[in-house]
This record gives structure tokens, C-alpha cells and sequence, in this order.
């Protein structure tokens, strides 16, 4: 299978940009070999265009909308699907605050069950509630300091703010579990290991790496799902960040090939599978001449305008409905946990007069 990937809303490391407050990979696959639209059919598109390049965010609904046809027809034939993967940059700075501060391998006042079960995102969420815009700023600028003195001193003014804020939350238990993570986390913060050291380390904890492993999951669960090998697998050209998503690309591939998997997380938790991860490399070109990356840039800019209620023209629609049933998309974000999470929580039965007996002795 031949595989197209683009992104969109980048920041790097800053998370708060209200431009761009949510980070887009766009993931176009086949069958069949899309650069062999570029002998023939896309130069007549672009001629038709007068562009070198077909780029939505430059053409526009406008410009699009002449060639709408053209582009059904390649989806047509060669059965062309679209997923899209999406990562709510503020979320995730809750989410790394949470990950790095009440890992209970690091955080001994962290009860097992309160990070190894699903009770985990309930306490997340409790988590996220005690943030607001400033303070979870500042829990990402220390997350993101080099300086390691500087980030604890900051990282222990946001947990001592946290605290004083956790007595609003509705339950006792969970009130308890989080003044004595923060708690240790002032008295020792050098435990947590809470900043990036480096800058590479710093690379993998932006929402474009987070993202990316989206990326190839997904790419893994289409091999899967077609029982075919990747032949191809293209991510457009970006200097800061291809580095970093090759690298973890060969690392999911090194795990996928040790066969050691699916890894157990915990009761209850999801496992972690990295089967089918493809075999071959990934690769970086420029979108220029290379018809499959214009595609997935064209497929994610009208996607992303849906999406986000922008205006979009009615004849490019009619390229976003065959993908309804065929496309696979994902989010990291409170909203797409809490999703997941409460008809779980919901459907617990109740426990039994024994279990309880149990419970209180």
C-alpha cells in the first residue's frame, strides 16, 4: 500500500498559539501507486490552475472547485482513503503534566490503581478542572525548560497553586490523592524528572511527535486490515520534525519485529499493539511534483474547514462524504477521554452485598 502524509496547524513547542490551537496529520492511502498521476493527469490539473504546485490553502474554495470532478474520479479509481488524526495542543499539556507528575513509578503517594487502571482518567479529568489558561502555561513552560533548576521552581509553584485548589473538587478520595502527589512533588521535584533535558528529548514531547505515533498506528491498522505490506510511505518535507518522526518510526518498527506484543498496561487499560507496523522507511519529499502529497494537502484542507465550521463550498463537500464510512480518525484530547472513557465507567454493575462486606472489613 502507498501512503501520503501532511500536516497542519503547526506551533512546535508552543502550545497556546489561538491561531492554531489544534495540530492536524492528514494520512492518504491506496492501493495503488499515486505518483503515476503525475506522468499525465496532474500536470493538466495544474495547467488548468496555472500553478506549479496544487496547494488548497493558496487556491482556495474558488480555485478548487473546477477541478472537484477530477479529483472523484482519482478517488474513484483508486479507491482512495482518507484519516485524519487530530491532537488539541492545550490538552495536551494537561495530559504531559499528568503523565509526568502522577506516574505512580515515579510518584510513590500515587496509589497503583489510581495510574494503572482505568481510574486513571478520572483522575485526569479532576486534574484538568483545577487548571486555567495561566497556570496550565506555566505548567507547560517548565515542562519545556532546559534549565532544570528554573523548570522545579516553576513546576513547584504550579503544584502549590493546584493544591490550594483541590478542596473544590467533590470527593475526598480524590482530593486526597492529588494534594499528596503535589505535595511530594514540592518536596522532591528533581524525582519527577518533569523537564525536557535536551533538545531531542524536547522534539518528542511536541504534539507533532505525540501525533505522529497516531500516524503510525493508523498506518499499521490499514496494513492489517488489507493484509498487504507498505510499498511506500511519503511524509511531506519539514525540516524540524522529519528527524524525529523517522526516529520513531524505526522504533516502532524495531518493537513490532521483537514480537513482544500486545504489552500489558494494567486491568482494564487498553494494551499496547504495535503489530504490523510497516517494514519499509518512511520517506520526506517536497510536495512539489509529487501528486499523492498535493492530494493529502488538498483532502486535509477541506477536512479541517469542515471540521472547524469554515467556510467550504458545496462542491467540495461531495469529496468528504465517500470518506465518512471508509476514513479512520483519532483525537488526544479531555474530550475525546472523556468519550471514551464514560460509558465504561457507566456501565460498571453495581457491587455486590459481598463484594461491599468485603470492601469494609
Amino acid at each position: 500500500m502507498f501512503f501520503y502524509i501532511d500536516e497542519s496547524g503547526h506551533t512546535g513547542t508552543n502550545l497556546f498559539d489561538d491561531s492554531q490551537p489544534i495540530i492536524y496529520y492528514g494520512v492518504l492511502s491506496s492501493k495503488r501507486n499515486l505518483d503515476a498521476l503525475g506522468n499525465e493527469r496532474f500536470p493538466k490539473l495544474r495547467e488548468k490552475l496555472g500553478v506549479q504546485r496544487l496547494h488548497a490553502n493558496q487556491l482556495g474554495n474558488g480555485k478548487l472547485i473546477p477541478i472537484v470532478n477530477d479529483l472523484l474520479c482519482i478517488q474513484r479509481e483508486f479507491d482512495i482513503r482518507f484519516d485524519l488524526y487530530r491532537v488539541i495542543k492545550a490538552d495536551h499539556a494537561v495530559i504531559a503534566f499528568f503523565d509526568q507528575v502522577f506516574d505512580q513509578g515515579m510518584n510513590p503517594a500515587v496509589p497503583c490503581a489510581s495510574y494503572w487502571t482505568p481510574l486513571r482518567y478520572v483522575l485526569l479529568v479532576k486534574l484538568a478542572w483545577l487548571f486555567d489558561y495561566e497556570l496550565l502555561k506555566k505548567a507547560w513552560e517548565a515542562r519545556i525548560d532546559l534549565n532544570s533548576r528554573r523548570a522545579n521552581e516553576t513546576l513547584k509553584t504550579v503544584c502549590k497553586e493546584l493544591r490550594s485548589r483541590a478542596g473544590s473538587l467533590p470527593d475526598k478520595r480524590s482530593i486526597q490523592i492529588i494534594t499528596d502527589a503535589l505535595w511530594l512533588v514540592e518536596k522532591n521535584p528533581d524525582e519527577i524528572r518533569y523537564n525536557a533535558k535536551s533538545k531531542n528529548e524536547l522534539l518528542q514531547i511536541t504534539p507533532n511527535i505525540i501525533g505522529f505515533q497516531c500516524v503510525m498506528h493508523g498506518i499499521a491498522m490499514r496494513l492489517k486490515s488489507h493484509s498487504l505490506p507498505a510499498s511506500r510511505i511519503v511524509v511531506d518535507q519539514q525540516i524540524q520534525f522529519n528527524k524525529a518522526q523517522r526516529t520513531l518510526s524505526e522504533f516502532f518498527q524495531r518493537i513490532s519485529q521483537a514480537r513482544k506484543l500486545p504489552a500489558y498496561l494494567g486491568p482494564g487499560l487498553p494494551e499496547l499493539d504495535f503489530s504490523g507496523m510497516p517494514e519499509i522507511p518512511i520517506t520526506f519529499e517536497s510536495s512539489v511534483n509529487v501528486p499523492g502529497l498535493e492530494l493529502v494537502d488538498i483532502y486535509l484542507w477541506v477536512f479541517k474547514r469542515f471540521m472547524e465550521g469554515k467556510s467550504l463550498a458545496n462542491e467540495l463537500r461531495s469529496i468528504i462524504e465517500p470518506q465518512l464510512e471508509k476514513g479512520f480518525t483519532d483525537e488526544i484530547s479531555l474530550n475525546g477521554i472523556k468519550k471514551r472513557w464514560t460509558p465504561f465507567f457507566t456501565d460498571l454493575p453495581e457491587p455486590t452485598t459481598e463484594q461491599e462486606k468485603r470492601l469494609g472489613s
